[in-house]
């Protein structure tokens, strides 16, 4: 009997560890059935947040007002020429520098020109442009004085490429003037433009970052042109239509950065078109003739005239290109700011300037959106 009885206690031991294991079996199962299910939906929304920080545009948004601004005080730059410097030459309103370009999607980071020096240390950064490249060179070299007053510094203008050094860090940030990017070149009959020539790029290699430029002088005509003839392979012609000699000379450009840029040597940008203002219609003011006397951006994130023509032939011409190009496109943010430009307080442009921009002013915003996109910061 007593031996009858200790089998089936023995039993009874032997069933219940196995039901406590099954138990123990499915817990444990289960267990990690949900921390899979948890680390799958943690990398789901990782990847869904990493995807939205990625696809932010930075150049959908609408000016705020922010009395922070601005970055900087145009009288502490001894880099503002006086063609950009609005404050010296009598603008008499201020409201203008107290606007910040806000994107739809998510924020733009301050510049913190500190940062760009230390992550930049040793390189050397060039604009290659127009006086319109040369706008935003001196806005970036305003912003980075502006962050390092103290900084010792060597400034060359005696010659293309303007060189200015910042020796504590060893950056350097040229501005290369090339109007049109493709060559001119003087001969017998006079000025030629170009369109599948240019040797001058040869002046542009062994930079870390390019930030091309070229669009303000395309449409120039008569006596403001500096260029007598224009050449399109094997044809000299007086004249042609301007918007399709913007895309041949635009795809020479391309051609050579294909040939000579290695993506992992230098970084590439091309700053897209800046729009002028002559034109109230523009922008819903048909009695307002130009940017004179224009204190306030166009609220909201629309623009009433459109695109600029050279618009879709940049983009066009860009997805041509193997090699990683960043386009800056701040057409439409340059749009609505009508209030930004010098008009009549510019030390070296005469009569209406609504092509330019005033220092402090919007090209600060052009090299706030090149310092995120150059350091991926969203």
């Amino acid at each position: 009997m007593g031996s009858k009885t200790h089998l089936s206690f023995g039993l009874l031991c032997a069933c219940l560890a196995l039901l406590v294991a099954s138990l123990h079996g499915i817990t444990t199962e289960r267990f990690h059935h949900a921390n899979k299910n948890k680390q799958h939906n943690n990398g789901t929304a990782g990847r869904r947040d990493q995807s939205k920080r990625i696809s932010c545009d930075f150049f959908q948004g609408s000016w705020v007002y922010d009395d922070t601004y601005p970055l900087y005080d145009s009288s502490s730059c001894p880099f503002v020429e006086p063609e950009f410097d609005c404050q010296k030459h009598g603008r008499p309103d201020k409201l203008y520098l107290k606007y910040r370009w806000m994107p739809n999607a998510c924020d733009l980071p301050r510049f913190n020109g500190k940062d760009f020096l230390e992550r930049w240390r040793g390189k050397k950064i060039m604009f290659v442009g127009d006086s319109i490249s040369q706008n935003q060179w001196e806005s970036l070299a305003c912003m980075l004085h502006a962050s390092v007053p103290y900084a010792r510094t060597s400034f060359t203008r005696s010659k293309t490429p303007w060189t200015l050094t910042f020796e504590d860090y060893g950056v350097s940030v040229l501005f290369y003037r090339s109007t049109y990017l493709v060559d001119i070149i003087s001969g017998p009959r006079g000025r030629v433009l170009k369109l599948d020539s240019i040797e001058g790029g040869k002046e542009w290699l062994g930079y870390d970052v390019l930030i091309f430029n070229t669009w303000h002088w395309w449409t120039h005509t008569g006596k403001s042109q500096p260029w007598d003839y224009v050449q399109d392979g094997g044809q000299v012609l007086k004249d042609m239509d301007r918007l399709q000699a913007f895309s041949k000379g635009l795809t020479t450009w391309a051609k050579w950065i294909n040939y000579n840029i290695n993506p992992a040597a230098t970084k590439v940008f091309f700053q897209g078109i800046s729009p002028t203002h002559y034109r109230g219609s523009d922008w819903g003011e048909p009695t307002a003739g130009d940017c004179s006397k224009q204190t306030q951006p166009v609220s909201g994130s629309t623009y009433s005239g459109g695109p600029v023509p050279g618009q879709g032939i940049v983009k066009n011409v860009l997805s041509t290109i193997s090699k990683p190009v960043y386009l800056l496109d701040i057409t439409l943010l340059s749009q609505l700011r009508k209030d930004a430009h010098p008009s009549k307080y510019s030390g070296d442009h005469p009569g209406m300037d609504c092509s330019h921009w005033c220092l402090a002013g919007l090209p600060d915003t052009w090299n706030q959106i090149l310092y995120a996109a150059l350091f991926n910061k969203k």
